[in-house]
């Protein structure tokens, strides 16, 4: 929060609502100075005075909403910030989850920022008031100050079911995001496994249970709004029928009168202006809780791989079990592992690609021309071109550390001894490890690990049995 901002709102909000307590006491000054006097020149200046009060409190409302608004914003915005960085660093959560916290849970507590200047200026218009009827009856100032504290403290109570509402609602459309971000995210998927049935299904009852959590929280909004609204009302009757029996009884003079009612019809606008910054509070602690919980989550920390990882060139690894292996350099932070079985989607061959598109098909003797458009999950292509296009991705990529894992299972030799060529080529002076047992592919890497040894290619045929069976067989 800042407070600077919150002060400078906090004070021109105040004078806005210090002038809308003056308007009623000036009218009735008029009233009883000039109007009762027969006073030309006292009217006037009454009139010029109540000018520069209307001019004032515009001015001051004008400002006060430009900083809160700004306020508001820029909060929510370092909070959205703060969210979205846990969410790169890894918190465990779904990231559906995630984007809920960082949009309305972080809106609703930078409201806050702007509700908090309007509820002191409402304080300050209801003591600019209780002041004002203290000096015309001191009964009717009492009345003001003693009854509003307890005024408040019903109104906190009544926003109590409000706050435990608002949390559930926000949890319920945190779900419902989560689980509607996977569902998208998994389509292709799901379609693949026919599964599509069961995961609208899922969605359908996330999504009615959040709506369900919505209409509850809406029906406590309303219930609070009316009865804080019923509550204050009974109030101001009561300062109004006060401020009567005053005036028949002779205590309050015709411009007192007006004033004394005026002021209770103003009186509204502090208790509505309480109204809303305590259902706004209400339901920017609901959503601060759910933020510092995300903030408060440990780093899920990578899993480190002892590997020791090439600096440049190119590694083969020989392995008749990679899955250890795979997870590991999965896991790694820094490499890029592209499996020979990776997904392609509907779109052209150039948008599957991306990068330098002309020279990761080249290096990965794709056959297929680029504005070609495929089929949902490449299905159109062969299983060879298949491979060859998600390689050319891979390829395209410019990681720093590429692992690439059996890329040219379902290719002839002949191509397969042409992306060999293309690989070392195309990821000259970077480090590759290539996860395979094809001969071509192992022939143009620097070394080969085999088990406990490290030799190349042509070595560990010429001197190891194991070795030549693995890759030759």
């Amino acid at each position: 929060m800042d407070r600077r901002r919150v002060v400078l709102a906090s004070l021109l909000a105040a004078g806005h609502q210090g002038g809308e307590a003056l308007v009623p006491v000036v009218i009735g000054i008029v009233i009883d100075r000039a109007v009762a006097d027969h006073s030309v020149t006292g009217l006037l200046v009454w009139l010029l005075i109540l000018a520069v009060v209307f001019a004032g409190l515009s001015t001051c409302y004008r400002f006060a909403a430009r900083v809160a608004e700004g306020t508001a914003e820029w909060a929510a915005h370092r909070l959205r910030t703060a969210v979205a960085a846990k969410g790169v660093d890894g918190t465990g959560r779904l990231s559906g989850e995630l984007v809920a916290v960082a949009t309305g849970d972080a809106q609703r507590v930078g409201a806050v920022n702007s509700a908090l200047p309007f509820g002191i200026a409402a304080l300050a218009g209801l003591l600019v008031a209780a002041v004002s009827l203290l000096r015309m009856s001191v009964p009717l100032g009492l009345l003001v100050l003693l009854g509003t504290p307890p005024l408040l403290w019903l109104a906190h109570l009544i926003g109590r079911p409000l706050e435990r509402r608002s949390q559930v609602e926000q949890d319920r459309a945190a779900h419902a995001s989560a689980v509607a971000v996977d569902l998208v995210s998994g389509l292709r998927v799901l379609k693949g496994l026919g599964a599509e049935a069961a995961a609208v299904a899922r969605y359908r009852r996330t999504s009615r249970a959040s709506l369900r959590a919505t209409l509850r929280a809406a029906r406590a909004e309303a219930g609070h709004d009316g009865a804080i609204l019923a509550l204050t009302g009974a109030f101001i009757a009561l300062v109004a029928l006060v401020g009567g029996k005053l005036a028949l009884d002779g205590h309050l003079t015709i411009g007192e009168l007006v004033a004394a009612v005026g002021l209770a019809q103003f009186l509204l606008t502090p208790f509505q202006i309480f109204a809303w910054v305590n259902g706004q509070l209400a339901q920017g602690r609901a959503s601060a809780a759910r933020i510092a919980d995300v903030l408060q989550d440990a780093p899920a920390k990578p899993t480190e791989s002892t590997m020791d990882l090439p600096d440049r060139g190119l590694l083969g690894i020989v392995t008749t079990d990679p899955h250890d292996l795979l997870t590991a350099l999965e896991q790694h932070p820094g490499v890029l592992l592209a499996p020979h079985d990776a997904d392609l989607f509907t779109g052209t061959v150039a948008d599957n690609v991306g990068g330098d598109v002309e020279r990761a098909m080249a290096a990965a003797a794709v056959d297929v021309p680029a504005d070609a458009v495929l089929a949902e999950g490449g299905k159109s292509l062969s299983g060879g071109q298949r491979q060859r296009v998600a390689l050319a991705r891979a390829l395209a990529a410019e990681a720093p550390v590429l692992a690439l894992h059996e890329p040219t299972t379902a290719v002839d030799p002949v191509t397969e001894a042409r992306i060999a060529a293309g690989i070392a080529e195309h990821r000259r002076g970077r480090a590759t490890i290539l996860i395979t047992t094809s001969p071509a592919l192992l022939a143009v890497t620097d070394r080969v690990v085999f088990g406990n040894l490290a030799a190349t290619h042509d070595e560990l045929l010429r001197h190891n049995e194991n070795y030549r069976a693995a890759v030759l067989s």
